[in-house]
């Protein structure tokens, strides 16, 4: 499997501190749950309060080169929802939102999760080019569209 190229070799934490959305205190306190509970750092520090998700999103943008695209007020292509499930579209907390050609594009919480852009490729036989959104945005995309049926 592919994987994703880091275009800043910086770790998140070291972006965020740069950044000034959490200090070394912090940074250190995430890593440490993140050893004894396992999860992804950009949601530990949501979780405990130190950074919001969008700059999270923002963050990964700038460490990988996926472009960040807010849904609150984005009006997705109806026809590109119908070619993911909705099971798939929660499991991977991801959603469709425009199809060009056999170009798919979509909008993830993790953008590093390479299994399930692979996955999505296999059941919609399209090409898929990946943006990088909040869980929340991407959750609530999901109720609003998936319901919508």
């Amino acid at each position: 499997m592919a994987q994703a190229k880091r275009i800043v070799s910086k770790q998140l934490g070291e972006l965020l501190i740069e950044r000034g959305i959490i200090n070394q205190a912090q940074l250190a306190k995430a890593l440490k749950v993140q050893e004894e509970k396992g999860g992804l750092i950009g949601q530990i520090l949501v979780m405990l309060g130190f950074a919001k998700e969008e700059e999270i999103a923002q963050a990964l943008t700038v460490q990988y080169g996926f472009p960040y695209l807010p849904l609150e007020f984005y009006d997705i292509n109806s026809d590109a929802i119908k070619l993911v499930p909705e099971n798939v579209a929660k499991q991977y907390n991801l959603i469709a939102i425009d199809k060009i050609g056999d170009l798919l594009t979509i909008a993830m919480s993790n953008p590093l999760n390479l299994q399930a852009v692979e996955d999505i490729e296999m059941i919609t036989s399209c090409k898929v080019q990946v943006f990088v959104s909040t869980m929340t945005d991407v959750n609530n995309a999901i109720k609003k569209y998936y319901e919508k049926k």
